[in-house]
């Protein structure tokens, strides 16, 4: 068999550093492309290895991923398109004209190279956040209709839309919207709803909590990372063109389902509840995860519970030293 080879816009962030150790686990050839905003220390400990390389770059720039890759390693036959302005605060701060330019030019041109390469398929990391708000109260599917309540659910949306005009061509689109990410990786986050709520606990003994009793789908990072190789894995015409949520039904928890597991853990914490109104990410719904569940066979392996329980031993062990610091958010504006 061939060397696998992928290739990975943003791998050196949340999602991509702990996909980066999966994929050299499991033996394939990694090429990861990042601006390092967020600093590269999730992706030090690969530097070593012989099936990685690592080229630091803006995936705006035309020929970002022609120029970065390895003359001696066969071309790539799956491209993982993560880099962008991730999440809705982050989105808000830069404006629409910045988020536009990451999350949507760079999409169709990191695209259009893969394309001119014979690359194979093309998965993007897209966000349950395009359905909005759940007309009828029933769990959303794929086909339920998208209305973004964010810029950055908008950028997600627009690049969706011209990767699926493109999926009968020879480089397949491959999307997943994922559910909110929790868990530590090796470039963890605490702007994530049950990450800061953990930290937020644990350093403050308080918690303040709006939108209480909103409903949000949940998932662990590491469980991300198992979702997108089973996509990669797939055969490509099972997944040719397909958009799939990712994560499962004992995701689905309110504010105040998290704040009881965290209560379970730090009973001395005090909650405060707080009634917000904003113009922003107001998601209230509950997530259906039986396509990815039937055509991929994917379940996670980790509960909120679990990703409460490691977060906190990653605080009280001093694992994570400066757990405020910038690098581990994605913008300073936060709402719980």
């Amino acid at each position: 068999m061939m060397d696998r080879h992928v290739l990975i816009t943003g791998g050196a962030g949340y999602i991509g550093s702990m996909l980066v150790s999966e994929l050299l686990r499991a033996n394939y050839k990694v090429t990861v492309l990042d601006h390092l905003l967020f600093g590269g220390e999730g992706i030090v400990p690969f530097l070593h290895h012989p099936n990685f390389h690592f080229v630091k770059t803006d995936v705006t720039e035309s020929r970002a991923v022609r120029d970065s890759l390895k003359r001696d390693w066969q071309k790539p036959d799956t491209v993982i398109h993560l880099a962008a302005i991730v999440g809705f605060p982050a989105c808000q701060a830069v404006g629409k004209q910045v988020a536009w330019k990451y999350n949507v030019e760079a999409t169709k041109m990191v695209y259009g190279q893969a394309f001119d390469l014979g690359v194979e398929r093309f998965v993007f990391a897209s966000t349950y956040s395009n359905y909005g708000l759940s007309e009828d109260g029933k769990p959303v599917t794929e086909e339920s209709p998208l209305n973004p309540q964010s810029l950055y659910a908008e950028t997600k949306i627009a690049s969706e839309e011209f990767l699926l005009a493109q999926k009968n061509t020879v480089c397949a689109p491959l999307l997943f919207r994922f559910a909110t990410l929790y868990g530590i990786s090796p470039r963890t986050r605490f702007d994530l709803i049950v990450n800061q709520f953990v930290l937020q606990a644990f350093t403050r003994r308080e918690l303040i909590i709006y939108q209480r009793g909103y409903s949000r789908s949940f998932v662990h990072i590491y469980d991300v990372a198992r979702g997108v190789m089973l996509g990669i894995e797939a055969e490509k015409e099972k997944v040719r063109g397909q958009v799939f949520n990712l994560g499962a039904e004992n995701g689905n928890y309110s504010k105040n389902d998290i704040v009881n597991f965290i209560l379970r853990r730090m009973p001395e914490t005090m909650v405060e509840y707080k009634d917000l109104t904003f113009g922003g990410d107001m998601r209230d719904i509950t997530v259906s995860f039986d396509k990815i569940k039937r055509a991929l066979g994917f379940d996670t392996t980790l509960t909120v519970d679990d990703g409460v329980r490691e977060v906190l031993f990653a605080l009280k062990s001093g694992l994570i030293r400066n757990p405020t610091d910038d690098r581990y958010r994605n913008a300073q504006f936060i709402v719980q």
